[in-house]
């Protein structure tokens, strides 16, 4: 016998890490790239959709590896002592490797990464990057297109919840929120969390009573300390103020169960403790496995991979679907095709918690949002600078900042919704 009604009353759990994690110091890498490029083209008086990132990074001990594929401004190629731009065998323009290097030095800096092991000074990097190819190119580039071509095939879903304030799931909400306060505490360079070190996971775990978060019954919190003589009852007295701090009055009680770092001592972290990889931590980029993920990353990508603009543009539909009233919970998955331009499906799933005929929505969508690549990026402004906030703490339940970073979080196509829908 199948069972369709929904559970009112269950645990559930999500993860985050921090931005010293060895994966996420790869996204915030790949993304200030991306963010540099787009910086340089602007300089350059280059169209910002032209330009193309694909681009991925390895990190291990004192070892940096950024490779990829890139279409860039003329300031950042590779010249000859007469100043002329060089070129590989295949004729394609190699890429001046120094502007590249100084943007992962900075940003794993600006993590505190300053150990043997891993240095933002001594590490070295390798820069492997070369021009985008041109078989992807013809597909998605303007020239001769009306309606750009998505830059690949692939589905992306995008969810929102009558959870927290920023309708995200409460589980990855507060495991992000964890991180979000311990790493401001410990960049401080104040109070007992100044002796942290930059690698850090958690994960909670949430009590739902009749479809509602109500409290945690686990908490579990792995962190880099700098003193090797801390035990785990020390991290905990330091890192137990802030976590009370980041979650809702009245959520722990006499029986959550802490885990505070129950391997023991955890000084060797970041690349030097494991190696990391750029998009490996999808699930904690998006929804904490409360809703499907179609596999793309996001980070080290410009906004014509779908992977990424198609991804927001569902979760910027899914969070104004919640905030029109029109349901309590919505997950939107959207399907695209190499070089074509429109979505070859959109599907809406309210959960038994919508207002309206799922059917009918998933029309209006489509006629408040144009959902092209080229429309996606003009609608959420996505060609500009503004992707190395996403790179931890998750890309969804943030505010949109006045730089444009997070325009799929704002709730501004509400009124044009309830029209579509009436």
């Amino acid at each position: 016998m199948r069972f369709n009604v929904a559970r009112s009353s269950y645990l559930f759990t999500s993860e985050s890490v921090s931005e010293g994690h060895p994966d996420k110091v790869c996204d915030r890498i790949s993304d200030e790239i991306v963010d540099m490029v787009f910086k340089e083209a602007k300089k350059a008086g280059m169209d910002p959709a032209k330009v193309r990132i694909a681009c991925e990074t390895l990190a291990t001990t004192n070892r940096v590896v950024i490779a990829g594929e890139v279409r860039v401004p003329e300031s950042l190629l590779k010249r000859d002592k007469q100043g002329n731009v060089m070129h590989d065998a295949a004729g394609a323009p190699l890429v001046n490797p120094s502007k590249f290097k100084s943007v992962a030095r900075r940003a794993i800096r600006a993590i505190g990464y300053e150990q043997s092991g891993f240095h933002w000074k001594t590490c070295r990097i390798d820069v492997l990057l070369h021009g985008q190819s041109a078989d992807i190119a013809q597909g998605v580039d303007e020239s001769g297109n009306k309606d750009v071509g998505a830059g690949d095939q692939g589905i992306m879903f995008g969810y929102a919840a009558r959870e927290t304030p920023e309708l995200l799931p409460a589980p990855i909400y507060y495991a992000h929120k964890i991180l979000e306060t311990l790493t401001a505490a410990r960049k401080s360079g104040e109070g007992p969390a100044a002796v942290l070190g930059p690698d850090a996971k958690s994960q909670v775990t949430v009590r739902y009573e009749n479809g509602k978060p109500v409290g945690v019954t686990q908490i579990v919190l792995s962190t880099q300390h700098m003193d090797d003589k801390l035990t785990s009852s020390d991290v905990r007295k330091i890192v137990e103020p802030y976590i009370r701090q980041a979650l809702p009055e009245g959520w722990i009680s006499e029986d959550t169960v802490w885990h505070i770092n129950p391997t023991g001592k955890f000084v060797v972290g970041g690349p030097d403790g494991d190696a990391g990889l750029t998009g490996r931590k999808i699930i904690v980029d998006t929804y904490g496995g409360a809703a499907p993920h179609g596999g793309g990353a996001f980070s080290g990508k410009d906004p014509t991979k779908v992977d990424r603009s198609a991804a927001y543009a569902a979760r910027y539909l899914a969070k104004n679907v919640v905030a029109a009233g029109l349901a309590d919970r919505a997950t939107i998955q959207l399907s695209y095709a190499i070089g074509v331009a429109k979505p070859l499906s959109i599907y809406v799933d309210l959960h038994d918690t919508g207002k309206v005929e799922e059917g009918k929505l998933e029309k209006a969508l489509a006629e408040v949002m144009d959902l092209t690549p080229r429309g996606i990026r003009t609608h959420l402004d996505l060609n500009k600078p503004i992707y190395a906030k996403t790179s931890a703490y998750g890309h969804f339940g943030r505010k949109a900042g006045r730089d444009g970073s997070f325009s799929w979080e704002k709730t501004d196509l509400v009124k044009a919704l309830k029209a579509a829908v009436a």
